[in-house]
């Protein structure tokens, strides 16, 4: 079923990649890819923005939810009813910031079918065919090591591994601001976002440039979208 929006956004990029290559030259790929992941970031701005209200409105009623637990806990229909009171009186939904995450996932699926897929559309994606500093966009790290590890390509995965480790870090700073103190499992969720640099060691140069861009959005939305109230 996405099959379509796959051909749809590689005609988009190929084109870009194409109208940019009189003033990018080799970089003109990588270019409109990083474009392309932000004109879609983009478009996407509003489900972010409404699962940012969706959380803080969750935040808001989370002490009197902790509450309703501890009254109701031991009556589970009770503590139903009271928590969908709750919920219909303050106007939020209880899965208020889940379904717009939800409905980006599309999205994100498509730019991952263009940035990995060899064939697209019965033709061969030569969008992974060009290269940046000598490093075709096709290819994973493993490949690029094959050729030497001091060499201009590898070197360009290795800078690209360290940006990605870079946003993680902070990513993962962030989360760890946000979690409760004594969270089950809080070293591990810390060390979530670090999972793109994993995944960019196994898949191609073309998907961790995408990889790069998404998650620095992400990392500046939620820091923009996130910021506490001022106060009165």
């Amino acid at each position: 079923m996405l099959d379509v929006p796959v051909v749809l956004a590689y005609d988009l990029v190929l084109a870009l990649t194409r109208a940019l290559e009189p003033v990018a030259a080799g970089g003109a790929a990588v270019l409109a890819i990083a474009l392309f992941t932000m004109a879609a970031r983009t478009l996407l701005l509003p489900l972010g923005v409404a699962a940012a209200r969706g959380e803080r409105a969750r935040a808001r009623l989370a002490p009197r939810i902790r509450e309703l637990h501890r009254r109701h806990g031991k009556d589970p229909e009770r503590l139903r009813r009271e928590l969908a009171a709750l919920h219909q009186t303050e106007g939020v939904s209880p899965a208020a910031g889940c379904l717009p995450a939800l409905a980006q996932a599309p999205f994100f699926y498509v730019m991952y079918r263009l940035f990995t897929s060899a064939v697209v559309d019965g033709h061969q994606n030569v969008l992974l065919a060009h290269t940046v500093f000598g490093a075709p966009l096709g290819q994973n790290f493993a490949g690029v090591l094959a050729g030497g590890l001091f060499t201009a390509p590898s070197l360009a995965f290795m800078g690209l591994l360290a940006l990605l480790a870079a946003v993680a870090w902070l990513a993962s700073r962030r989360m760890d601001a946000a979690l409760a103190p004594g969270l089950p499992g809080r070293r591990v969720l810390r060390l979530m976002p670090f999972g793109t640099v994993a995944m960019a060691l196994f898949l191609p140069l073309a998907a961790g440039v995408y990889l790069l861009v998404t998650t620095t959005w992400t990392l500046t939305e939620r820091a923009v979208l996130h910021r506490p109230a001022p106060s009165a």
